[in-house]
């Protein structure tokens, strides 16, 4: 009897698996996220349409600020911030103790993060023709994590774990190039007055790192103050988090990590309130008046190509490159495809792109919603193709899946 209720229970669980890993695992953020930007896209185009642009785009006359005359400044540039800060804290905590801690591991991942970043520019310089566009060119070069991971957690335990690593570290490299490229390339005017200010309060930051200072109440409060200084310097304020982030010491005095416990406090509150609402503020599309001539524009055609196409090419080449010259081997148990596949959800652009589409074209709404539009429907290509590569060729046992081969545990 018992027996025969386990066999009816184990095709159940299977056909049931992909269901129960919405709201768990990797999941459910990255679902969260396609849910929120299906929201925004039925608001913008619904009889509300109105009342969405106001909640975003309403002037705010009580705020003390007039730069933050908006929601949806508030938005971008503070709320962001804190998405910011524990991307800082994980990228540290990888440096230090996770998977890009190993120099031997993190060769490949970083190769084809760079690769990965590289490749989706020269395809969208190339389709889009430059011009007015060449601002635009860093926004297919970026990949979501939680999207990306999201998406590779509806396979349940099919993938090996050497590859969910891999995608990991890629989009946790890929992070620090797309900070790097904000700070670096979307930086019009710097104020030299506030940048003193903000390196000082740095340098105190530090100080308590040195002296190992380990309360979180006085980073918290300078990093708030850092924030402040950033806004006003001309370099994106979002910036600031991350910087805030490296400070914050690993390991308290007791041998507690300090570090990861304010990362873990953080990562839901940015994966399941910070990530949406921006997401909600910034996804939402009107398509009213839109014509076949408009989502077929060199703007929105080069960030999907960049997304799909070039993401896919510049991770997979590096990767194969990589593996056949002796410089770093591919990921433990995995094949050719699920590797493809793996190089196709890097393509989910989102959160990050969002981000950059906005300073690429500040003073140009018309060009930051057709980049919306390529940036949606180049992620929603590189997801379903991604899934569906990986769903048709990934066939391993479960100690295949669970075997991290030669690759650190990272997370």
């Amino acid at each position: 009897m018992s027996e025969n209720i386990s066999n009816t229970a184990s095709p159940l669980r299977r056909v049931f698996a992909p269901v129960r890993a919405l709201f768990v695992g990797d999941a459910s953020a990255g679902i969260l996220l396609i849910l929120v930007a299906g929201a925004a896209m039925l608001a913008a185009n619904s009889a509300f349409s109105n009342e969405y642009r106001e909640l975003f785009y309403g002037e705010l006359s009580w705020t003390p600020i007039a730069k933050l005359k908006d929601l949806h400044y508030w938005i971008n540039d503070g709320l962001m911030a804190v998405f910011f800060f524990v991307v800082g804290l994980e990228v540290k905590r990888h440096m230090i103790a996770g998977s890009l801690s190993d120099p031997a591991a993190r060769r490949l991942p970083m190769l084809a993060a760079a690769a990965g970043m590289i490749a989706p520019a020269i395809v969208f310089m190339g389709v889009s023709g430059g011009g007015q566009y060449t601002s635009g060119w860093a926004i297919p070069a970026a990949t979501d994590i939680a999207f990306a991971m999201g998406v590779l957690g509806l396979l349940g335990s099919r993938v090996p774990a050497s590859l969910r690593l891999f995608l990991l570290t890629v989009a946790i490299v890929d992070d620090i190039g797309a900070v790097l490229v904000i700070a670096i390339f979307y930086t019009p005017t710097i104020y030299l007055t506030w940048l003193l200010a903000a390196t000082g309060v740095l340098a105190v930051m530090i100080a308590l790192n040195r002296f190992k200072v380990s309360v979180f109440w006085p980073y918290i409060l300078l990093s708030v103050v850092l924030w402040y200084c950033v806004l006003n310097t001309g370099v994106h304020a979002t910036i600031a988090g991350v910087v805030a982030a490296l400070t914050i010491p690993l390991k308290r005095s007791d041998g507690n990590s300090m570090l990861e416990k304010l990362e873990h406090g953080l990562a839901p509150w940015s994966a399941y309130l910070v990530v949406p609402v921006f997401g909600f503020a910034n996804a939402g599309v009107s398509l009213e008046g839109l014509g076949a001539e408009a989502l077929l524009a060199p703007l929105p055609i080069a960030i999907a190509a960049g997304l799909v196409v070039g993401k896919q090419v510049g991770i997979f080449t590096c990767v194969w490159l990589a593996d056949k010259v002796g410089f770093a081997p591919r990921p433990a148990n995995a094949n050719w495809a699920e590797i493809w596949g793996v190089s196709i959800l890097c393509g989910i652009g989102f959160t990050m792109s969002l981000f950059i589409g906005g300073l690429a074209f500040p003073d140009q709404p018309s060009l930051i919603e057709e980049a919306k539009i390529g940036i949606l429907t180049g992620s929603a290509i590189s997801a379903v193709l991604g899934f569906v590569i990986l769903r048709l060729t990934t066939k391993h046992t479960a100690q295949e899946c669970d075997d991290q081969g030669t690759q650190p545990s990272g997370t």
